[in-house]
C-alpha cells in the first residue's frame, strides 16, 4: 500500500462523499458542505496539487544548476550544466521505465519488487475519480523527486569527474537504488510497517543522494590540488556568488511544492490549511537555518561566509523536510537552526577528513537529512525513535553498498576521472566543448 493509498484510505468519509452528489454529502453531519468538495472537484483540486507542486520541485532543478554553476571554477560551468539537464532527463525516463514500478509495487514482501514496468498512464479522457487524483500527476510528482537526488551528486563530485561514468552512475540510481528506498516507506514497505514516517523525503531523498555522494567522493578523491600534505586546505573560490544565490532562492521556491504538495490532498478544508502551515514551518526553518549560519561564521572566523548562508537555507530546509507539518513556528525555527549549525561544522570537518564535497552537499543533505528525520519524534509523538534510527542505518547500509558497487565497477571499467591535465584544462574544454566564459582566462 502506498502512501497515496493510505492518505486516501484515511479518509474514508471523504472518499464516500467524493462519488455522491453535492447535496448527499451535504447532509451528512460528520463532513459538513462547507468543510468538502465533490467528487470531480476534489479530483481536479488534488491533481492541481500534483501538478502545480511537481513544476515547482521540476524548477528546482534549475536551482540545483545555477547553485552548482555559481560555486564551480568558471572551467567547469558548461560541464555542471549539462549534467544537471542530463541527469534531470535520464530520471524522467528511467523512473518511467522502471523506477515507479519499483517504487510503488503494490503488495510486495516489503523490501524489493517489480510493479507495472513501464508505468501506464491514463487514455485521453480518461479519469478514475475513485483515485482522488489522476495517475499521471501522482507520477509527474513522483519523478521530479527523483531527479531531486541525483542533483545531489552532481554537485559534490564537480569539476573532477568525467561526464559519462557519471550518467551511467545516474541511470542506476534513479531507475533502482533510490525506487527501493522509496519502495520501503511511501511504497509500504517494511519501513512503513514499522511506523517509520518521512513526509517528504529528508531521508528517502535527500539522504539517499547524499550516502550515494559521499561514497562517490571517497571512491573519486579530492580535486587535484585541493588538500596539501602538510594538511593544508586551499581555497577554491566559486566564479559566481550571485548565481549561486539565485540558485538558492530558486530551491527555496520550489520547496513549497516539495514539501506543500506531499500533503497529497486539497479537497478539503482541513487538507488546504495543512498545506498553509507546511508552508510556513518549510519558509521559518530556512530562515532559522541562514541566520545561524551567519551568526556562527562571524563568531567563529570573524567574517560572514556567504556561501555558509546559502547552505543555511538548504539545511534548515532539507531539516523539515521529514515532518513540515506537525512542529509549530519555534519547533520549525529550532528545527531549521540545527541545519544550519550543522552545515558550518560540518564543511570544515569533512575537509579534515579529506573528502572533497565541492558545494557542500553532505553536510545539507546528508547529515541535515539524518538529523531532519530523527527530529520527526519532537513534534509527532505517533512515531517511534526506533523506526526513524532503522529507517536512517538502512539506507545508508542500502545506498552505500549499492552506489559502491556501481562507483567501483564505472572506475574498473572505464575510469571515473579525468587526467590531471585534463583537471587542471578544465571539463568545459575537455568534455564538453563549449566554455560558459570564453572570454575569461579560466582559473
Amino acid at each position: 500500500m502506498d502512501r497515496n493509498t493510505i492518505k486516501w484510505g484515511m479518509r474514508a468519509v471523504a472518499a464516500a462523499a467524493l462519488v455522491a452528489p453535492v447535496a448527499a454529502f451535504a447532509q451528512e453531519e460528520a463532513v459538513p458542505a462547507a468543510e468538502m468538495v465533490g467528487g470531480g472537484t476534489a479530483y481536479i483540486l488534488n491533481t492541481l496539487l500534483f501538478l502545480i507542486g511537481g513544476f515547482l520541485v521540476m524548477w528546482m532543478a534549475a536551482g540545483f544548476a545555477m547553485l552548482e554553476a555559481g560555486l564551480v571554477r568558471s572551467k567547469n560551468v558548461s560541464m555542471q550544466c549539462l549534467k544537471n539537464i542530463a541527469l534531470y532527463s535520464i530520471a524522467g525516463i528511467m523512473f518511467w521505465i522502471i523506477g515507479y514500478g519499483i517504487a510503488y509495487p503494490g503488495d510486495f514482501n516489503g523490501y524489493f519488487s517489480f510493479g507495472s514496468i513501464p508505468y501506464a498512464m491514463q487514455g485521453v479522457g480518461e479519469a478514475d475519480v475513485d483515485t482522488g487524483y489522476s495517475v499521471a500527476s501522482d507520477w509527474f510528482f513522483q519523478m521530479v523527486f527523483c531527479a531531486t537526488t541525483a542533483s545531489i551528486v552532481s554537485g559534490t563530485l564537480a569539476e573532477r569527474i568525467k561526464l559519462w561514468p557519471f550518467l551511467i552512475f545516474t541511470v542506476i540510481l534513479t531507475g533502482v537504488i533510490y525506487p527501493t528506498v522509496v519502495s520501503w516507506e511511501w511504497g509500504g514497505g517494511f519501513l512503513d510497517q514499522m511506523g517509520f514516517s518521512d513526509f517528504a523525503g529528508s531521508t528517502l531523498v535527500h539522504s539517499t543522494g547524499g550516502w550515494a555522494a559521499l561514497v562517490g567522493a571517497i571512491i573519486l578523491g579530492a580535486r587535484t590540488g585541493r588538500y596539501g600534505p602538510d594538511g593544508r586546505v586551499n581555497v577554491f573560490p566559486g566564479t559566481n556568488i550571485p548565481l549561486a544565490t539565485l540558485g538558492t532562492f530558486i530551491l527555496w521556491l520550489g520547496w513549497f511544492g516539495f514539501n506543500g504538495a506531499s500533503q497529497l490532498a486539497m479537497g478539503t478544508v482541513g487538507d488546504v490549511s495543512d498545506v498553509s502551515k507546511i508552508f510556513v514551518n518549510t519558509n521559518m526553518a530556512a530562515c532559522a537555518g541562514v541566520v545561524v549560519a551567519i551568526i556562527l561564521t562571524q563568531i567563529m572566523y570573524k567574517k560572514v561566509d556567504v556561501t555558509m548562508a546559502l547552505n543555511g537555507a538548504l539545511a534548515g530546509l532539507v531539516s523539515i523536510t521529514a515532518e513540515p507539518l506537525t512542529p509549530s513556528v519555534p519547533m520549525a525555527l529550532l528545527i531549521g537552526g540545527i541545519g544550519g549549525a550543522i552545515v558550518v561544522f560540518a564543511v570544515p570537518m569533512l575537509d579534515k577528513l579529506k573528502i572533497d564535497d565541492v558545494v557542500g552537499a553532505i553536510p545539507v543533505h546528508l547529515m541535515a537529512g539524518i538529523w531532519g528525520t530523527l527530529a520527526v519524534c519532537l513534534t509527532n509523538g505517533d512515531v517511534p525513535f526506533i523506526a526513524q534510527l532503522t529507517g536512517v542505518i538502512a539506507t545508508g547500509v542500502f545506498v552505500s553498498i549499492a552506489a559502491g558497487i556501481v562507483w567501483f565497477i564505472l572506475k574498473l571499467v572505464m575510469g571515473l576521472r579525468p587526467t590531471a591535465e585534463e583537471e587542471l584544462l578544465g571539463l568545459d574544454k575537455v568534455e564538453v566543448g563549449v566554455e560558459a566564459y570564453p572570454e575569461f582566462v579560466n582559473g
